[in-house]
């Protein structure tokens, strides 16, 4: 029902409008009594063979909600319903910020891609934590954290330190974001020095807790060999604990839409089933040189349940959708845990 009627009624929208259109849709519908335990019925897959016990956290199944879908933590209580294993909410900023300006989200449907200059758009991190105050206390949530836009990259580690301080007692593990290409000089972030300057000082910061919560760095697909061996010597060296691979990329090889489409759309992170294998590879390249201890997330053209097997078995420990559950549904979560149960 979703390829035949759903989605196709979505696509006469603009893709941002059709997000808050899908999002408002579903939440009230789950508002009618007997569809919370019907959605639940329909997407929900539990079994022994999906659970994800790391650092700490018991995760009922490994496929989770990329960040960028809810940015401000408005939607996870209704998104929960539809089989996710976890949710990771944000990308959030110290203070609100509007993003870049309309339009800037992108369909490229010959592709099964979005293109995305978004901009860190969100409400800022106090509103988060008051969203996430009555959050259910059986979903795992994580926090997705970046700069504003306005910040210098010299004091960029200040704003990643704000929101970690403020969501600490409101989310189960932090993904700090340098990868966006979307915010002018967030990617410097990932360079040697930076970086270290950056997870060094959230290191600090979370030794003066009582609570252990995951660390995870969000990185590019389009760092190239050397670059990746300076990340992850950083994050050996500073101790955080694993790898979300990957963020979008500013790639347009390979494409079979048109180049006079792709140009008009202009700059942005290109995201879905183009940023299959490089993301693949790179979850591969991760896991053979971080320890067996550290948590990696497969994030990048997962729409198949073949897809996420296949990073699964190049050593993720969960997988991450987002552009791959805007072209195939909710279904695709169920897929993908009666694929991994089916093994």
């Amino acid at each position: 029902m979703f390829k035949l009627i759903i989605r196709p009624f979505l696509f006469k929208f603009s893709p941002e409008k059709a997000h808050y259109l899908t999002a408002g849709i579903l939440h009230f519908i789950l508002l009618i009594p007997g569809f919370t335990w019907l959605f639940r019925k329909l997407y929900l897959v539990e079994n022994e063979k999906l659970k994800v016990h790391k650092k700490g956290l018991s995760f009922p199944n490994p496929v989770g909600l990329a960040a960028g879908f809810d940015k401000n933590a408005t939607l996870y209580k209704d998104f929960q319903h539809l089989g996710f294993g976890f949710i990771e909410v944000g990308t959030v900023t110290p203070l609100a910020q509007s993003g870049n300006p309309k339009p800037r989200l992108f369909r490229l449907p010959n592709d099964r891609a979005l293109i995305n200059r978004m901009g860190f758009n969100n409400d800022g991190v106090d509103a988060m934590v008051k969203q996430l105050e009555n959050r259910p206390k059986n979903l795992i949530i994580g926090g997705n954290i970046g700069k504003n836009k306005v910040t210098p990259e010299e004091s960029a580690h200040e704003d990643y330190l704000i929101s970690f301080h403020k969501l600490y007692d409101s989310v189960d593990y932090f993904a700090v974001n340098v990868s966006s290409p979307n915010t002018p000089g967030l990617r410097n972030l990932q360079g040697k020095e930076p970086l270290r300057k950056l997870l060094s000082s959230i290191m600090d910061a979370r030794k003066a807790k009582s609570v252990f919560k995951p660390i995870l760095l969000k990185i590019a697909p389009d760092i190239n060999d050397h670059q990746l061996s300076d990340v992850i010597e950083i994050i050996l060296e500073t101790g955080i604990d694993g790898i979300i691979a990957t963020n979008t990329t500013i790639s347009r090889d390979g494409l079979n839409s048109r180049s006079s489409e792709i140009n008009a759309f202009g700059d942005g992170g290109l995201s879905g089933w183009p940023l299959k294998a490089r993301a693949t590879r790179i979850v591969k390249m991760v896991r053979e040189k971080l320890t067996p201890e550290h948590l990696i997330i497969g994030c990048g053209g997962i729409e198949t349940a073949e897809d996420a097997l296949e990073k699964l078995d190049a050593g993720a420990d969960l997988v991450q959708i987002y552009t791959g559950f805007i072209y195939e549904g909710p279904a695709l979560v169920k897929r993908i845990n009666q694929a991994i149960i089916n093994r």
